[in-house]
């Protein structure tokens, strides 16, 4: 592993310290060569299967994001040959990392529109080709290879720490970070945040075995994973369903904002997923040492606006509401009268029908202080006007906002 990158850094975060009353470390794997852990575990994984078969010189995997970098950077490394099936709608800039971090050791195949086409693809080609095939987390070598974040934490700190919050996806982070500390430190509590689009493990746990999500919320995308993984579960099984938490979409870009205004740090949606848990575990961290495993930081920036509006419409600061206007003189400017100081138009779309007595308005309203849109709604109650406040309707928003 050290021939490859130096430990990442475990840095004390007084921001967050001071928030929360205790004492926060974050594990830095967002400082990877990938920016990502997920190096760790193609690393290792490959490492032990030249070990068994040195005339295995042809990787395969099938990803969108982190694993694939990871892949690729390895291949170069080790001067193997690696193949990475990519979905058809992967953006052009994770395709491009790839390759950059792989050069001529690597083929990136563009297969599928979703992932479990790409993934079907490159399991047949592995069939096929007599290929070994690299799982980003269903692996017990991938998982043994996760587990050296848990052995380098280790190494930083004087003593083991009270907590590790980390993020959940596949779960081979998890699982090794679990049989890591089982062994060397078993007075260390865990917790594990997952998005709620993509609730894996806590699905897995009420079922007792790993269950397929009907739907799931890609937006994080490093952690959004439909169903967790077997080999993984096998050692989160024993998990306490309270030591899980799920995460809503839009308040982790809360968190995201935060850390990059404040800190600096950019966290790609799953690698802020464990800061954003402690807003939950305040109670339970007060007075302690924690550790958040920081996962990822590929970010790419062309997301931003996404990520603030996701972060105020939380945050209760932008709202969305369709106003039925009456379809006469002066209507329009009685309602732009209504607005307070600091309300700030940022949609409006006015579609007049002649034959109609009302029209509908698309209004998107930001402001400074969730209080505002209370006594906005009053005023426009008292004027005898009708709206309805869309902000939250997942399937309408999806067409208009």
């Amino acid at each position: 592993m050290r021939a490859l990158f130096e430990p990442t850094p475990l840095q004390r975060n007084d921001h967050l310290s001071a928030r929360y009353g205790c004492d926060l470390w974050l594990k830095r794997e967002d400082l990877t060569p990938v920016r990502s852990y997920k190096i760790r575990g193609a690393l290792h994984a490959m490492q032990k299967a030249l070990a068994r078969d040195p005339s295995q010189t042809r990787f395969v995997c099938a990803s969108a994001g982190n694993h694939a970098q990871g892949v690729a950077y390895v291949c170069r490394h080790l001067g193997v040959k690696g193949v990475i099936f990519m979905p058809v709608t992967t953006p052009q800039q994770k395709i491009q990392k790839t390759r950059i971090f792989g050069e001529d050791a690597i083929e990136i195949r563009l297969t599928g529109d979703y992932f479990d086409k790409t993934l079907a693809a490159a399991q047949d080609f592995c069939a096929r080709e007599g290929a070994h095939f690299l799982s980003p987390f269903d692996d017990p070598d991938v998982i043994e290879g996760q587990a050296t974040v848990g052995i380098e934490l280790l190494d930083q700190l004087p003593a083991p720490p009270d907590m590790i919050v980390l993020p959940v996806g596949g779960g081979g982070l998890s699982a090794g970070m679990v049989r890591t500390f089982a062994d060397l430190a078993p007075a260390t509590q865990m917790r594990f945040a997952e998005p709620a689009g993509g609730a894996s493990l806590a699905a897995a746990i009420a079922a007792g075995e790993p269950v397929t999500l009907k739907t799931v919320n890609n937006f994080v995308d490093g952690a959004a994973v439909a169903r967790i993984g077997s080999a993984p579960f096998e050692a989160l099984k024993t998990t306490r369903a309270a030591d899980v938490i799920s995460i809503s979409e839009d308040r982790i870009c809360t968190t995201m904002l935060d850390m990059l205004n404040v800190e600096g740090i950019v966290l790609e949606p799953a690698g802020a997923l464990a800061v954003d848990a402690l807003k939950d575990l305040a109670d339970q961290i007060r007075g302690k040492t924690v550790v958040c495993i920081t996962s990822g930081g590929n970010f790419d920036f062309e997301r931003l606006p996404d990520v603030k509006e996701r972060a105020q419409r939380y945050s209760g600061l932008k709202k969305y509401f369709i106003l039925r206007l009456p379809q006469r003189p002066g209507a329009l400017r009685e309602f732009l009268e209504m607005l307070g100081p600091d309300d700030d138009i940022a949609r409006f779309e006015y579609l007049k029908k002649s034959a109609r007595n009302f029209g509908s308005v698309l209004i998107g309203i930001e402001t400074s202080d969730s209080g505002n849109f209370n006594r906005l709604f009053d005023r426009i109650d008292a004027a005898g006007m009708t709206y309805r406040d869309i902000t939250n309707d997942e399937t309408l928003a999806e067409f208009v906002i």
